[in-house]
């Protein structure tokens, strides 16, 4: 006999919705838990799904998956991190079998539960990110919370290079642009721009929150893995004023130095409500925090960088133009997410 599970729902309406529905239909969701598969490594194929946004699809690396139009702008590299790790996983001797890899660029947390509008002013859309859940889905792993902060927002509010049209694929506008972007760092620690983050990361919060509630719903027998996003900006400044081997413009263009350290201390606050939203769902989730594990792989570490300066090329060209790599992973990087994402996966599933 499988022990049986009814889901319960704390803040989320519209997850209680669902369960209420459940309920009506006089049903609870069976876990089905093999006799003899505690502490053991699987003998099976475990069913995943990857989630996220530009993070896990890894925009910037190519080849990527351009075969069908609502997705080419998803930007989702055919070796992203979640391709690296099912190949590292399957040396030892764990076989994930990946039901779907849905991981597009520019993806709100809320696009797990709402279609996405894959390109500003186009009718291309894909689906609700929740969608390739399965009750049989084993492993859910992702990244999102960035796009939902608006930390594209944030740069362009501290760069005029990022402000202007010919860097108009970067979504979103600057949070206030008649402030000038060299005050941004006094900007987003006082006043109207310090309120702009706070209820941002409020947001973000209640966000995933009502994920994690999502995939318990959908995949009840699911482990669950968010991946935290690496360390941008390093501890010592002064290194983000040399620009990378083979680059002329320094790793963060123009954004002013004494606004560094700020950016930094948004993407630390963002790691720990990722990583506060993770300690806090009672029926259980894993946290790979990246920030913490890349101090040393930053985009100011020149040959060591694992993150693609703000206006480095990337490997991606739209016709003739190449893409910069806006502060995502590089190939390096990729590695680096594979890398962690592949030692946590193994440890739960070895538990």
């Amino acid at each position: 006999m499988s022990p049986v599970t009814c889901t319960t729902t704390k803040k989320s309406p519209a997850v209680r919705r669902l369960a209420a529905a459940a309920v009506a239909l006089g049903s609870c969701l069976a876990l089905a838990v093999p006799a003899g598969s505690a502490g053991a490594a699987p003998a099976e194929e475990v069913p995943t799904v990857f989630f996220g946004d530009a993070y896990t699809s890894n925009f910037g690396i190519a080849p990527f998956h351009q075969d069908d139009a609502n997705r080419v702008f998803c930007f989702q590299a055919k070796e992203n991190y979640p391709a690296v790790a099912v190949k590292s996983l399957t040396g030892k001797g764990i076989t994930l079998k990946v039901q779907s890899d849905v991981s597009c660029a520019g993806a709100l947390v809320r696009n797990f539960w709402e279609e996405q509008q894959t390109f500003p002013g186009a009718d291309l859309k894909v689906p609700a990110q929740q969608a390739a859940l399965k009750a049989d889905t084993g492993l859910v792993v992702g990244s999102m919370g960035g796009n939902t902060l608006g930390f594209a927002r944030v740069l362009k509010q501290c760069s005029d290079k990022l402000r202007s049209p010919e860097n108009g694929l970067l979504p979103g506008e600057p949070v206030d642009a008649e402030q000038p972007a060299a005050t941004c760092g006094e900007y987003f620690t006082s006043g109207n721009g310090k309120k702009w983050l706070d209820d941002r990361f409020q947001t973000v919060e209640w966000d995933l929150d009502e994920l994690f509630e999502r995939i318990e719903y959908y995949a009840p027998d699911a482990k669950r893995v968010l991946v935290g996003y690496p360390r941008l900006v390093p501890a010592d400044t002064g290194k983000c004023l040399t620009a990378a081997p083979g680059q002329t413009e320094p790793p963060f263009a123009d954004i002013p130095v004494d606004a560094l350290p700020v950016l930094d201390q948004v993407q630390k606050r963002l790691n720990d409500v990722m990583k506060k939203a993770v300690a806090d769902f009672k029926a259980g989730a894993e946290f790979v925090d990246l920030y913490e594990r890349t101090g040393a792989n930053t985009a100011c570490d020149g040959a060591d960088r694992g993150i693609g300066g703000l206006l480095e090329d990337s490997q991606v060209k739209l016709g003739e133009y190449t893409l910069p790599w806006y502060a995502h992973p590089n190939v390096k990087g990729r590695g680096i997410q594979a890398q962690h994402v592949t030692d946590k996966v193994a440890e739960i599933l070895n538990k």
